[in-house]
């Protein structure tokens, strides 16, 4: 089901799919999609929901997994993905597609005032706080301080811990 403000922007070349599992894609007033945007629902029962006045570019992926919740404010650039599901692979004696998804790690959250830069890959877990900024190339599955700044270090991967 789609909850979508009559104040929300949506390119007639995005692709918003309806979920069979009954879940919600909810776009607030002020929201921007621009075209080429994907949101599918798959790999759980997670709803997808988008605060006020947040920018998806073209190319923004969102896989709706776990449950992907974008706060006000957000900017979000150019082919983006964000991923809430992660797929099974741990048995040798199944192929992988058989093996079905990973147990949630929370989905995805994206607090207010958040700037995601081009080509970035969010996980399921990923909690990104308020105003923080991750730097384009990036991949994010952990928690990223409120207001701190990913910057210049392309390809980092934020939130592991080895």
């Amino acid at each position: 089901m789609h909850e979508i403000s009559d104040k929300a922007t949506i390119s007639r070349l995005a692709d918003l799919e309806d979920s069979v599992r009954g879940s919600v894609l909810e776009i607030a007033e002020g929201v921007f999609v621009d075209a080429f945007v994907k949101i599918k629902f798959a790999g759980g029962e997670g709803d997808v929901r988008i605060g006020r006045n947040s920018y998806l570019n073209s190319g923004v992926v969102i896989y709706s997994g776990n449950g992907v919740v974008i706060g006000e404010d957000v900017l979000i650039a150019a082919n983006c993905t964000l991923a809430a599901v992660n797929h099974e692979f741990r048995s040798r004696d199944r192929k992988i597609v058989a093996q079905r998804f990973q147990p949630s790690r929370g989905g995805i959250v994206v607090e207010d005032d958040v700037w995601i830069g081009a080509n970035s890959v969010i996980l399921d877990g990923a909690v990104l706080r308020r105003g923080c900024v991750i730097a384009a190339h990036s991949l994010v599955r952990g928690e990223v301080e409120a207001y701190s700044i990913n910057a210049g270090n392309p390809l980092r991967r934020i939130g592991y811990r080895e």
